[in-house]
């Protein structure tokens, strides 16, 4: 489980939340604390106050994969095959795990057709692809997705959901505002103003947002047709 406890920092103010294995959609209004919550997840910043935990482990002791919304923008090397190698290469993995740890990423996510490509050659949504193919090669036992989905096409974002159903990670917490793709999670986290006011299981959130824009369309649109 990911345990916080008696977290404060910035708007934050979190006395306890649990979240079990799976897939985790944080949602809510904007500057609610969804990405400030990521950045203490992924260990990138440290609680002002309080604690966080993965099964007993503090987050630098965890491998944590991460995508931002702007994937595109922390790209570094020029091939492809390059870009997902660098966590193996940068752990000084021996050549031969580091090609097939990339090779399984590039799999699951479906470009392994790309992999002899330049980066500069490729859409936005393959250079995304390839962002999140980086992050899945370190196998991370965490995979921390901050509105990856964000500016995704149909065909791409169809990619990533099937990647992150098939992918290993014991915990995927991703921020979203896709409410079709948080329905779809095991958790759901409802944030606003720094605080969590709902979380729990996708049926048991949204049924307590039935009447906000937060509701998923589809759920909506499946309660008129049964009227």
């Amino acid at each position: 489980m990911i345990v916080l406890t008696g977290v404060r920092h910035q708007i934050l103010a979190i006395p306890s939340l649990i979240l079990p294995e799976g897939t985790t959609a944080l949602i809510g209004p904007n500057g609610s604390g969804k990405s400030t919550l990521l950045s203490l997840l992924s260990g990138l910043r440290l609680p002002e106050e309080g604690s966080v935990r993965f099964d007993g482990r503090l987050p630098r002791e965890v491998e944590i994969g991460w995508v931002d919304e702007f994937p595109d923008q922390s790209i570094l090397f020029t091939c492809v095959f390059d870009e997902i190698a660098g966590p193996s290469r940068f752990a000084c993995l021996p050549c031969g795990e580091t090609e097939r740890r990339v090779r399984e990423a590039a799999t699951l996510v479906g470009i392994e057709g790309l992999l002899t490509r330049t980066v500069r050659d490729l859409s936005g949504g393959e250079r995304a692809l390839v962002a999140l193919a980086t992050a899945l090669s370190s196998r991370p036992d965490v995979l921390i997705l901050d509105e990856f989905d964000s500016h995704l096409d149909e065909e791409t974002a169809r990619a990533v959901e099937r990647a992150i159903g098939a992918c290993r990670c014991p915990y995927v917490v991703r921020c979203t505002q896709d409410m079709e793709a948080a329905s779809r999670a095991d958790t759901v986290v409802f944030l606003k103003k720094g605080s969590v006011v709902h979380a729990g299981p996708p049926a048991e959130v949204f049924l307590a947002l039935e009447k906000t824009c937060f509701y998923p369309d589809l759920w909506r649109c499946g309660r008129a047709g049964g009227a």
